[in-house]
Protein backbone atom coordinates (compact mmCIF):
# COMPACT_ATOMS: atom_id res chain seq x y z
CA UNK A 1 0.00 0.00 0.00
CA UNK A 2 1.28 3.46 -0.91
CA UNK A 3 0.27 6.28 1.43
CA UNK A 4 1.17 9.92 0.86
CA UNK A 5 2.25 11.47 4.17
CA UNK A 6 2.40 15.04 2.89
CA UNK A 7 -0.59 16.21 0.85
CA UNK A 8 -2.79 19.28 1.14
CA UNK A 9 -6.35 20.36 0.50
CA UNK A 10 -7.97 23.67 1.47
CA UNK A 11 -11.62 24.77 1.50
CA UNK A 12 -12.34 27.74 -0.78
CA UNK A 13 -13.25 29.88 2.22
CA UNK A 14 -9.62 29.68 3.32
CA UNK A 15 -8.17 29.92 -0.21
CA UNK A 16 -10.13 33.08 -0.95
CA UNK A 17 -8.91 34.74 2.25
CA UNK A 18 -5.23 33.81 1.94
CA UNK A 19 -2.29 34.80 -0.24
CA UNK A 20 -0.48 32.38 -2.56
CA UNK A 21 -3.13 29.65 -2.75
CA UNK A 22 -5.50 29.13 -5.69
CA UNK A 23 -8.58 27.04 -6.45
CA UNK A 24 -6.41 24.08 -7.43
CA UNK A 25 -5.79 23.58 -3.72
CA UNK A 26 -9.54 22.93 -3.31
CA UNK A 27 -9.90 20.33 -6.07
CA UNK A 28 -10.40 17.06 -4.20
CA UNK A 29 -11.65 15.23 -7.30
CA UNK A 30 -8.53 16.29 -9.19
CA UNK A 31 -6.44 15.09 -6.28
CA UNK A 32 -8.14 11.69 -6.34
CA UNK A 33 -7.43 11.44 -10.07
CA UNK A 34 -3.73 12.18 -9.52
CA UNK A 35 -3.59 9.63 -6.72
CA UNK A 36 -5.09 6.94 -8.92
CA UNK A 37 -2.75 7.73 -11.81
CA UNK A 38 0.26 7.36 -9.51
CA UNK A 39 -0.91 4.29 -7.62
CA UNK A 40 -1.43 6.13 -4.33
CA UNK A 41 -3.95 4.34 -2.12
CA UNK A 42 -4.36 6.95 0.60
CA UNK A 43 -3.14 10.41 1.52
CA UNK A 44 -2.84 12.37 4.74
CA UNK A 45 -4.38 15.83 4.42
CA UNK A 46 -2.30 18.28 6.45
CA UNK A 47 -2.64 22.04 6.73
CA UNK A 48 0.05 23.96 4.78
CA UNK A 49 -0.40 26.98 7.08
CA UNK A 50 -1.74 30.23 5.65
CA UNK A 51 -2.45 33.83 6.55
CA UNK A 52 -6.23 33.39 6.19
CA UNK A 53 -6.68 34.10 9.90
CA UNK A 54 -5.75 37.73 9.29
CA UNK A 55 -8.90 38.25 7.22
CA UNK A 56 -11.13 35.72 8.95
CA UNK A 57 -10.43 37.20 12.36
CA UNK A 58 -8.71 34.41 14.26
CA UNK A 59 -6.89 31.11 14.03
CA UNK A 60 -9.84 29.60 15.89
CA UNK A 61 -12.16 30.54 13.03
CA UNK A 62 -9.78 29.03 10.48
CA UNK A 63 -9.47 25.83 12.53
CA UNK A 64 -13.21 25.25 12.67
CA UNK A 65 -13.69 26.04 8.98
CA UNK A 66 -10.87 23.72 7.98
CA UNK A 67 -11.79 20.83 10.26
CA UNK A 68 -15.49 20.93 9.40
CA UNK A 69 -14.76 20.89 5.66
CA UNK A 70 -12.09 18.19 5.79
CA UNK A 71 -14.48 16.11 7.91
CA UNK A 72 -16.90 16.10 4.97
CA UNK A 73 -14.13 14.71 2.73
CA UNK A 74 -13.30 12.02 5.29
CA UNK A 75 -16.94 11.01 5.43
CA UNK A 76 -17.22 10.89 1.65
CA UNK A 77 -13.86 9.19 1.05
CA UNK A 78 -13.01 7.27 4.24
CA UNK A 79 -10.63 4.86 2.50
CA UNK A 80 -8.76 7.46 0.45
CA UNK A 81 -7.91 10.14 3.01
CA UNK A 82 -6.57 10.45 6.54
CA UNK A 83 -7.34 13.73 8.23
CA UNK A 84 -4.92 15.77 10.35
CA UNK A 85 -6.90 18.39 12.25
CA UNK A 86 -5.62 21.87 13.01
CA UNK A 87 -6.12 23.46 16.41
CA UNK A 88 -7.16 26.95 17.59
CA UNK A 89 -3.81 27.70 19.20
CA UNK A 90 -5.04 31.20 20.10
CA UNK A 91 -7.48 29.67 22.61
CA UNK A 92 -5.97 27.21 25.10
CA UNK A 93 -9.29 25.79 26.29
CA UNK A 94 -10.79 25.49 22.82
CA UNK A 95 -7.57 23.88 21.63
CA UNK A 96 -8.10 20.87 23.88
CA UNK A 97 -11.81 20.70 23.12
CA UNK A 98 -11.19 20.85 19.37
CA UNK A 99 -8.69 18.01 19.71
CA UNK A 100 -11.41 15.86 21.29
CA UNK A 101 -14.05 16.93 18.73
CA UNK A 102 -11.79 16.26 15.76
CA UNK A 103 -10.68 12.82 16.93
CA UNK A 104 -13.87 11.52 18.54
CA UNK A 105 -16.58 13.19 16.44
CA UNK A 106 -15.19 14.22 13.06
CA UNK A 107 -13.11 11.17 12.17
CA UNK A 108 -9.61 12.70 12.22
CA UNK A 109 -6.71 10.38 13.03
CA UNK A 110 -3.93 12.94 13.40
CA UNK A 111 -3.15 16.53 14.37
CA UNK A 112 -1.49 19.12 12.12
CA UNK A 113 0.68 21.85 13.67
CA UNK A 114 2.92 24.52 12.20
CA UNK A 115 6.59 24.59 13.22
CA UNK A 116 5.97 27.93 14.95
CA UNK A 117 3.33 30.59 15.50
CA UNK A 118 4.44 34.24 15.48
CA UNK A 119 7.86 33.20 16.71
CA UNK A 120 6.44 30.86 19.36
CA UNK A 121 7.86 27.39 18.80
CA UNK A 122 6.35 24.05 19.77
CA UNK A 123 8.20 23.83 23.08
CA UNK A 124 5.91 26.56 24.45
CA UNK A 125 3.87 25.44 27.45
CA UNK A 126 0.57 26.05 25.65
CA UNK A 127 1.23 22.93 23.59
CA UNK A 128 1.98 20.60 26.49
CA UNK A 129 -1.67 19.62 27.14
CA UNK A 130 -1.93 18.64 23.47
CA UNK A 131 1.11 16.40 23.77
CA UNK A 132 -0.45 14.76 26.80
CA UNK A 133 -3.65 14.15 24.85
CA UNK A 134 -1.80 12.88 21.80
CA UNK A 135 0.37 10.55 23.86
CA UNK A 136 -2.60 9.14 25.76
CA UNK A 137 -4.68 8.61 22.60
CA UNK A 138 -1.72 7.54 20.41
CA UNK A 139 -2.47 10.30 17.91
CA UNK A 140 0.43 11.36 15.61
CA UNK A 141 1.28 15.04 15.19
CA UNK A 142 2.28 16.20 11.71
CA UNK A 143 4.39 19.37 11.69
CA UNK A 144 4.53 21.55 8.57
CA UNK A 145 6.79 24.54 8.07
CA UNK A 146 5.33 27.86 9.14
CA UNK A 147 5.00 30.00 6.01
CA UNK A 148 3.80 33.15 7.81
CA UNK A 149 6.77 35.01 9.32
CA UNK A 150 9.12 32.02 9.62
CA UNK A 151 12.48 32.36 11.35
CA UNK A 152 14.63 35.02 9.65
CA UNK A 153 11.67 36.66 7.90
CA UNK A 154 12.18 39.95 9.72
CA UNK A 155 15.67 40.23 8.24
CA UNK A 156 15.19 38.69 4.79
CA UNK A 157 11.84 38.67 2.96
CA UNK A 158 12.47 37.18 -0.45
CA UNK A 159 10.09 35.16 -2.67
CA UNK A 160 12.71 32.46 -3.25
CA UNK A 161 14.93 32.59 -0.16
CA UNK A 162 12.04 32.56 2.29
CA UNK A 163 10.51 29.24 1.15
CA UNK A 164 13.83 27.60 0.31
CA UNK A 165 15.75 28.56 3.45
CA UNK A 166 13.50 30.09 6.11
CA UNK A 167 10.75 27.46 5.96
CA UNK A 168 13.36 24.73 6.35
CA UNK A 169 15.13 26.42 9.23
CA UNK A 170 11.84 27.08 11.00
CA UNK A 171 11.28 23.31 11.07
CA UNK A 172 14.87 22.74 12.16
CA UNK A 173 14.65 25.24 15.02
CA UNK A 174 11.29 23.84 16.08
CA UNK A 175 12.83 20.39 16.53
CA UNK A 176 15.85 21.88 18.26
CA UNK A 177 13.64 23.68 20.77
CA UNK A 178 11.70 20.47 21.47
CA UNK A 179 15.02 18.74 22.09
CA UNK A 180 16.47 21.37 24.43
CA UNK A 181 13.21 21.82 26.37
CA UNK A 182 13.23 18.02 26.85
CA UNK A 183 9.77 17.63 25.32
CA UNK A 184 11.18 14.86 23.10
CA UNK A 185 12.31 13.01 26.23
CA UNK A 186 9.34 13.70 28.48
CA UNK A 187 6.75 12.99 25.78
CA UNK A 188 8.61 10.20 24.03
CA UNK A 189 5.33 8.44 23.29
CA UNK A 190 4.21 11.21 20.92
CA UNK A 191 4.79 10.38 17.27
CA UNK A 192 5.96 13.67 15.77
CA UNK A 193 6.12 13.66 11.97
CA UNK A 194 8.14 16.60 10.65
CA UNK A 195 7.91 17.64 7.02
CA UNK A 196 10.80 17.83 4.55
CA UNK A 197 13.21 15.44 6.30
CA UNK A 198 12.99 17.52 9.48
CA UNK A 199 14.56 20.54 7.81
CA UNK A 200 18.35 20.68 7.99
CA UNK A 201 18.50 18.13 10.79
CA UNK A 202 20.06 15.25 8.80
CA UNK A 203 22.92 17.56 7.80
CA UNK A 204 23.52 18.58 11.43
CA UNK A 205 23.41 15.20 13.15
CA UNK A 206 27.16 14.83 13.75
CA UNK A 207 27.55 18.49 14.71
CA UNK A 208 24.79 18.09 17.30
CA UNK A 209 26.56 15.29 19.15
CA UNK A 210 30.11 16.62 18.79
CA UNK A 211 29.16 20.10 19.98
CA UNK A 212 27.02 18.78 22.82
CA UNK A 213 29.84 16.55 24.08
CA UNK A 214 32.31 19.44 23.90
CA UNK A 215 30.00 21.81 25.81
CA UNK A 216 29.09 19.18 28.39
CA UNK A 217 32.80 18.75 29.01
CA UNK A 218 33.00 22.30 30.31
CA UNK A 219 29.51 22.21 31.88
CA UNK A 220 28.30 24.87 29.46
CA UNK A 221 25.07 23.13 28.41
CA UNK A 222 22.53 21.26 30.48
CA UNK A 223 22.64 17.50 30.79
CA UNK A 224 20.18 15.96 28.34
CA UNK A 225 20.85 12.49 29.80
CA UNK A 226 21.90 11.28 26.33
CA UNK A 227 23.41 12.60 23.12
CA UNK A 228 21.00 14.72 21.04
CA UNK A 229 20.76 12.21 18.19
CA UNK A 230 19.42 9.58 20.59
CA UNK A 231 16.27 11.70 20.90
CA UNK A 232 16.23 12.91 17.31
CA UNK A 233 16.20 9.33 16.05
CA UNK A 234 12.79 8.86 17.68
CA UNK A 235 10.96 11.43 15.56
CA UNK A 236 9.48 10.71 12.13
CA UNK A 237 10.04 12.74 8.99
CA UNK A 238 8.42 12.88 5.57
CA UNK A 239 10.27 13.28 2.28
CA UNK A 240 8.27 16.35 1.17
CA UNK A 241 8.55 15.56 -2.55
CA UNK A 242 12.36 15.35 -2.40
CA UNK A 243 14.10 13.24 -5.05
CA UNK A 244 17.81 13.74 -4.25
CA UNK A 245 19.50 10.45 -3.32
CA UNK A 246 22.05 12.11 -1.02
CA UNK A 247 19.26 13.66 1.05
CA UNK A 248 17.59 10.26 1.47
CA UNK A 249 20.89 8.70 2.51
CA UNK A 250 21.50 11.32 5.20
CA UNK A 251 17.95 10.85 6.50
CA UNK A 252 18.41 7.08 6.55
CA UNK A 253 21.61 7.46 8.54
CA UNK A 254 19.92 9.53 11.24
CA UNK A 255 16.35 8.25 11.38
CA UNK A 256 16.48 4.80 9.80
CA UNK A 257 13.97 3.46 7.28
CA UNK A 258 11.28 2.88 9.93
CA UNK A 259 11.04 6.59 10.69
CA UNK A 260 10.85 7.98 7.14
CA UNK A 261 7.52 8.51 5.37
CA UNK A 262 7.19 9.18 1.67
CA UNK A 263 5.29 12.40 0.91
CA UNK A 264 4.52 14.22 -2.33
CA UNK A 265 3.77 17.76 -1.08
CA UNK A 266 0.86 17.87 -3.53
CA UNK A 267 -0.31 20.26 -4.96
CA UNK A 268 2.71 22.47 -4.25
CA UNK A 269 4.90 19.95 -6.07
CA UNK A 270 3.64 18.17 -9.16
CA UNK A 271 6.36 15.60 -9.94
CA UNK A 272 5.02 12.73 -7.89
CA UNK A 273 6.52 9.89 -9.91
CA UNK A 274 10.14 11.03 -9.55
CA UNK A 275 9.86 11.43 -5.79
CA UNK A 276 8.35 7.98 -5.50
CA UNK A 277 11.00 6.50 -7.79
CA UNK A 278 13.72 8.00 -5.57
CA UNK A 279 12.56 5.66 -2.81
CA UNK A 280 12.44 2.66 -5.14
CA UNK A 281 16.01 3.38 -6.29
CA UNK A 282 17.49 3.39 -2.77
CA UNK A 283 19.98 0.64 -1.93
CA UNK A 284 17.88 -0.75 0.91
CA UNK A 285 15.69 -3.83 1.20
CA UNK A 286 12.33 -4.09 -0.51
CA UNK A 287 10.75 -4.36 2.92
CA UNK A 288 12.28 -1.02 3.92
CA UNK A 289 11.16 0.62 0.68
CA UNK A 290 7.61 -0.60 1.26
CA UNK A 291 7.76 0.74 4.80
CA UNK A 292 8.78 4.21 3.60
CA UNK A 293 6.14 4.23 0.84
CA UNK A 294 3.29 3.46 3.20
CA UNK A 295 3.92 0.77 5.79
CA UNK A 296 5.35 3.11 8.40
CA UNK A 297 2.47 5.54 8.09
CA UNK A 298 -0.11 2.78 8.19
CA UNK A 299 1.39 1.62 11.48
CA UNK A 300 1.42 5.14 12.93
CA UNK A 301 -2.21 5.95 12.19
CA UNK A 302 -3.31 2.57 13.52
CA UNK A 303 -1.71 3.52 16.80
CA UNK A 304 0.89 0.75 16.74
CA UNK A 305 4.48 1.11 17.93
Amino acid sequence: MIIDAHAHWLPMEIVSNAHFFHKGWSDIEGQLKIMKENGIDRAVLTYPTSDAHLKLGSISEVAHIYNDNVAKILKRYPKEFIGAAILPIDNALDMQEEFKRAIHELGFRAISLASSYNGKFLDDEIFLPIYKQAQAANIPIFVHAQIVNPIGFERVNDPLLTPVIEYIFDITMSIGRLLMSEVLREYNGVKFVFANFGGALPFLQHRFDATYEMLRGINFVKDLKANPTQYLKNIYVDTGGDKVKANFQLALELFGAKHILWGSDWPAKKDIKTGMQAVKDLTISQEEKSAILGGNLETIVKGEN
